[in-house]
């Protein structure tokens, strides 16, 4: 998954010195001490692993993470601009890659991204059952409840989403579901991490990927991470007008933080949502804190 896109020397370190299969986030700054994230630690990484001395930490020079950025486009800058206007690219085995640098912008759009000085390399799982104890709460007479997972950024909502549908294929629930993945996350590279029922629109605002979706696949469940903008809370209540449930991902760290985002008073006020689940990093990410209904009564501790 790595093996494409990072340095040899920094890809053998990491294979020999730290468990894959555990890290969530590389983050690497210009010069600056290389930090992982690890079951919702954040450590040094140190010539023989992890470490918690900044003294010990491997740095990375600006030839290093311009050459990551050249190979996840697979030696295409120009092929992924689209990408990178919007802060990030996506390699085919699904790994985000968030970049910092110099936005150019002209009459107000963002054109590209220049003088690239930071990455967050964010490593994509596939945490199978992790969504079980939410499972049964979300889905009444086989009916899907329109529900929310709100989590603060890190903690596991796009995985609990990539599980969730997975167990959707596990059970046979021949649903059509439909996965907006405006971002490429979502299946990793692979439609066998999703299972047997579900179609995948990439790279789409949520307002066009709901609408050809809609139109095109006659879903049953559209599922979407990350609602955020006025337009993507507009989308998601034309589909419900539409007769399609929804499983969808918000960043918040509280029910009550939550609450107070702009854009979701509407969607508040009318119960769109009969369930919300509030994901936490307190035991590592995908910490389920509470399961709740559409009043924000609590139906598991």
């Amino acid at each position: 998954m790595l093996k494409k896109i990072l340095p040899n020397d920094l890809y053998d370190l990491l294979k020999t010195k730290v468990n894959f299969n555990c890290i969530n986030e590389i983050r690497m700054r210009v010069n600056k001490p290389v930090v992982l994230a690890i079951g919702g630690q954040h450590i040094f990484l140190g010539e023989n692993g992890v470490t918690a001395n900044v003294k010990d930490a491997i740095r990375v020079s600006k030839i290093a993470i311009e050459d990551i950025i050249f190979r996840a486009s697979e030696c295409s800058i120009y092929s992924v601009n689209d990408q990178i206007r919007k802060g990030f690219i996506v390699t085919d085995s699904g790994v985000r890659i968030g970049l910092g640098g110099d936005l150019i912008e002209e009459k107000g759009t963002i054109k590209t991204m220049t003088n690239f000085t930071s990455l967050n390399i964010r490593i994509p799982h596939q945490v199978k059952n992790c969504s079980l104890p939410a499972f049964d709460y979300l889905i009444t007479n086989e009916k899907i409840h329109n529900t929310l997972i709100i989590s603060p950024p890190g903690a596991g909502k796009t995985t609990f989403l990539r599980d969730f549908i997975w167990q959707l294929s596990e059970r046979n629930f021949a649903y059509n579901i439909l996965v907006l993945d405006e971002r490429g996350e979502l299946d990793m590279g692979s439609q066998d991490v999703l299972g047997n029922f579900a179609d995948k629109i990439a790279f789409a605002s949520k307002k066009v990927g709901f609408e050809n979706g809609i139109r095109s696949l006659s879903p049953n469940l559209i599922v979407t991470d990350e609602l955020g903008t006025r337009e993507d809370v507009d989308a998601v209540q034309s589909a419900i007008n539409s007769g399609v449930s929804i499983l969808a991902s918000v960043h918040s760290d509280s029910i009550e933080s939550f609450c107070q985002k702009e854009n979701f008073d509407t969607l508040l006020k009318q119960r769109v949502f009969q369930r919300f689940v509030l994901l936490s990093m307190r035991n590592g990410p995908g910490t389920i804190e509470g399961i709740y209904n559409e009043n924000f009564s609590r139906l598991r501790l």
